[in-house]
C-alpha cells in the first residue's frame, strides 16, 4: 500500500523541479538601399511600439551597420512581429527584411 502524497512532499517536489525561463529570440531589421528611412521609422513605432526618438536611433543604426536590434521576445511572439513586418513591408513595395536570431 501506498502513502498518499502530502502537501509537504509536493511542495518538496515541486522545489527541486528545475523551471527554465522561456528561450528569447531578437528581432533584427536588415539594411537595403531601396525602403525609405521613414517606412523603416514607421515600421518600428506601429508594430515594435518603439518611442519616435528610440525608432530614429534603431533606423540609424541599420542604416549605418546594416542590422538593428527591434526588440527580445519569446519565439512566437518574435515570429510573430517578423512576419507584420515582412507583411507591412511588401504591402508597401519595399524589400525590407527582418529576421529572427536566438538571442
Amino acid at each position: 500500500m501506498t502513502a498518499l502524497p502530502t502537501r509537504q512532499t509536493e511542495s518538496t517536489q515541486i522545489a527541486e523541479q528545475q523551471l527554465t525561463p522561456p528561450r528569447r529570440y531578437a528581432v533584427l531589421l536588415l539594411n537595403d538601399d531601396y525602403t525609405p528611412m521613414d517606412f523603416v521609422v514607421d515600421v518600428l513605432t506601429e508594430i515594435f511600439h518603439l518611442p519616435h526618438t528610440r525608432a530614429m536611433a534603431v533606423m540609424l543604426l541599420v542604416h549605418q551597420t546594416g542590422k538593428g536590434l527591434c526588440g527580445i521576445y519569446q519565439k512566437d511572439i518574435a515570429d510573430t512581429k517578423c512576419q507584420q513586418v515582412l507583411r507591412s513591408a511588401q504591402e508597401a513595395g519595399y524589400p525590407l527584411m527582418c529576421v529572427v536570431e536566438l538571442a
